[in-house]
């Protein structure tokens, strides 16, 4: 009897996603655990594996589809005993499956995509100024091998370009279009991924209901510099970052000052009696904030191997929902990037976010005489509905502390 295969929820909150590929083709064995398709979430692409053989017998939901509503029909699945041919008309025309199985019956794992099917023939050429339509791994796919994606033509419904025309066109000796130039201005509309839009429409939210403020304040970090180099220097395999140490004196402080480690919710202030802290990182897609679980009974060496491995996946699109879902505390640090001092949008429920700069030498004064000191300005984020003026500053306090006293970080 056929089996359908439907949109699986592959994350909490997850209402809609997109068909990212299809692993298989129509008329081709699914064996019990292989890839059958990809779901792009809001975060991630998400691998999706069988429970059971069978035939790929009929693909009602396309690669390229986004906003395609859970547990909405996206296939049909013969089993054994069942003719695939039979069932492979069109969703228009198909019969009703005798018997079907629920989301559930099908398992989900965020890793690494499968290679993609072999690219369809071209569609006509572009007109000048025409945009190219492409999925966001296509597109991330495009960056990392500079391929001009108005220069392809896409296999995907309606030319959306696909990972397997992107992996085509880089191919030494791949025939690419040409497109006349186009009279005016050329420019390219990217169409809203699943983890943009979702993006946009949190930070507006966040934006416009959260009353926000901002306490600013300047971290000596001579001595941390110093206990970095002299660690990487002299223990064997470890490489620290200022960041581990701003993450390691987070984790400190809001065990110092447990308030701030808060959300705000309809009925009350939650208090976390965990410090898990939310790291920002920059991943082709969007941002995403993996997480740092129990950071304040880690080690600074352990912190630093996590943040390493979580950046790393987070770039690749290979984190696990429970991985940047939560956390009681974000940091947003563009130090790396030259910036002296920003202010960064709360990230709800939580209560506060700490924006960190780059450490510069700048001149101060110190006992009546002007000094050269190495100072990092952090910016803290609060949401005035569960932190007070007063406790912000108690954090910063206690955070500026550590900063400045690095032994008491590396204990």
């Amino acid at each position: 009897m056929p089996i359908e295969i439907r949109m699986p929820s592959v994350a909490p909150s997850m209402t809609e996603g997109g068909i990212a590929r299809w692993a298989k083709q129509v008329g081709e064995p699914v064996r019990l655990g292989e890839v059958l398709f990809e779901v792009e979430t809001d975060k991630a692409v998400v691998e999706v594996t069988a429970t059971q053989d069978g035939v790929l017998a009929s693909i009602v939901v396309p690669a390229g589809a986004q906003g395609v509503q859970v547990d909405a029909l996206i296939g049909l699945l013969a089993a054994a005993g069942d003719d695939p041919r039979s069932l492979g008309a069109s969703p228009a025309t198909a019969p009703p499956p005798a018997s079907a199985i629920a989301a559930s019956a099908i398992e989900a794992h965020a890793i690494a995509p499968a290679p993609a099917a072999a690219a369809a023939p071209a569609l006509p050429p572009r007109g000048p100024g025409a945009r190219a339509i492409a999925s966001p791994l296509a597109r991330r796919i495009a960056k990392q091998r500079n391929v001009d994606l108005t220069r392809i033509r896409g296999s995907g419904p309606n030319g959306r370009i696909l990972k397997a025309d992107v992996e085509a066109a880089a191919l030494p000796g791949a025939l690419l279009e040409t497109t006349p130039a186009a009279a005016g201005a050329a420019f390219e509309d990217v169409p809203h991924s699943n983890v943009r839009r979702v993006i946009a429409e949190r930070l507006s939210e966040a934006k416009r209901t959260i009353p926000h403020f901002y306490l600013t304040i300047d971290c000596d970090v001579d001595a941390l510099l110093a206990a970095r180099r002299q660690a990487n220097e002299h223990v064997p395999g470890l490489k620290l970052s200022v960041n581990d140490f701003v993450v390691r004196a987070a984790a400190l402080a809001l065990r110092k000052v447990p308030a701030v480690n808060a959300a705000w919710m309809a009925d009350a202030i939650r208090h976390f009696h965990d410090v898990d802290v939310a790291v920002a990182v920059a991943a082709p897609s969007g941002l995403i904030t993996p997480i740092v679980r129990h950071a304040d009974r880690k080690s600074i060496g352990r912190i630093s191997d996590e943040m390493r491995e979580l950046a790393g996946r987070a770039k690749a699109g290979r984190l696990r929902p429970e991985e940047f879902q939560g956390g009681g505390f974000t940091i947003s640090n563009l130090g790396m990037h030259g910036i002296r001092q920003f202010s960064a949008i709360v990230n709800p429920p939580q209560a506060c976010i700490l924006a960190v700069g780059a450490a510069e030498q700048r001149p101060v004064v110190r006992n009546g005489a002007v000094a050269i000191a190495t100072l990092m300005t952090c910016t803290l984020s609060i949401d005035h509905r569960s932190v007070d003026g007063a406790l912000g500053a108690e954090f910063l306090g206690a955070f500026k502390a550590l900063i400045e006293a690095p032994v008491a970080l590396v204990m």
